[in-house]
């Protein structure tokens, strides 16, 4: 049997993993492709543990079943039609919720309190196709996108050992997605610029949801860059007549407190650009000090 895996991230190479260990006397393709400067590394990992295929090797490949984990491409019908016992995605979220680009990111970003993982019939439109397989995540008030990603990837890897026999067999139940679908947007690294204008929830989540293994959220101060790896609520927020966004209020052993558009944002760890990761109060020494100058 061949096994085509589409794979991206760390994530596929846990896939990767899962799959050989299920299906070890199956051969299985890998295919891959570079990752942008500011995404963490994953393809020398496939390259030097596994072995992998530039992903304009497909069209001249055959293979009996198809996989794609966190794959950015459009797959043409006249190649996922080619695998004998069909073709499947791996989507982190419940669908037809969050289809598209970043969606565990996204649902952090918009506040949501559950993602999901979805395997599904590949299709000739985007996340559109049967679903197989489900599994709900939840999202904590105060994870990290990093603690969630690893949720989601666990119920990947559920949804691989649960589903992969009936795969292999051509034999899979599927459903047409049902409800209203919504989308994401490709997301690039200034689109993580704080509004320190915005509410201190919608920061907070902006922070947690771009924050390691993502190249964080940002700001300036005084023309350079900093980024916000880790943020959390003070414990009292007094009122503040006298409001200016991104000011610099409160200065502790563990971190500095700033104002935003409707109250205060606790920040623990920071970096300027071209420094290491430092605590917040060990950089942000000043109360004269206005984040996003």
């Amino acid at each position: 049997m061949r096994i085509a895996l589409l794979c991206g991230t760390q994530r596929g190479v846990r896939v990767l993993k899962k799959l050989k260990e299920l299906a070890p006397s199956d051969e299985i393709l890998v295919f891959s492709f570079g990752e942008k400067p500011w995404e963490p590394l994953f393809l020398a990992t496939l390259m030097q543990e596994h072995g992998v295929r530039s992903r304009y090797m497909l069209p001249l490949m055959d293979f009996d079943l198809l996989l794609a984990v966190n794959w950015r491409f459009i797959i043409p019908p006249e190649i996922y039609n080619r695998a004998r016992l069909g073709a499947f995605v791996f989507h982190d979220s419940l669908l037809p919720a969050y289809r598209g680009f970043s969606p565990t990111v996204w649902a952090m970003i918009n506040g949501e309190e559950f993602t999901g993982a979805t395997l599904f019939k590949m299709s000739e439109n985007v996340d559109e196709g049967n679903i197989v397989s489900q599994r709900m995540v939840q999202i904590g008030p105060q994870e990290t996108v990093a603690e969630v990603m690893e949720k989601v990837t666990e119920a990947y890897l559920n949804i691989l050992e649960t589903n992969l026999p009936d795969m292999l067999s051509g034999v899979v139940s599927s459903l047409p997605q049902v409800g209203e679908a919504s989308y994401c947007c490709r997301r690039l690294p200034s689109d993580n610029r704080i509004n320190w204008n915005d509410s201190s929830q919608n920061i907070f989540n902006l922070v947690r949801a771009v924050t390691a293994p993502y190249p964080g959220a940002w700001t300036t101060v005084n023309g350079r860059k900093l980024t916000i790896w880790a943020a959390t609520f003070p414990s009292t927020s007094p009122f503040y007549a006298g409001r200016l966004a991104g000011r610099v209020v409160s200065i502790w052993n563990d971190g500095v407190i700033v104002m935003t558009g409707d109250g205060l944002l606790f920040l623990t760890r920071v970096q300027f650009e071209g420094e290491p990761e430092a605590n917040a109060a060990d950089v942000l020494k000043s109360l004269s000090l206005t984040l996003g100058t």
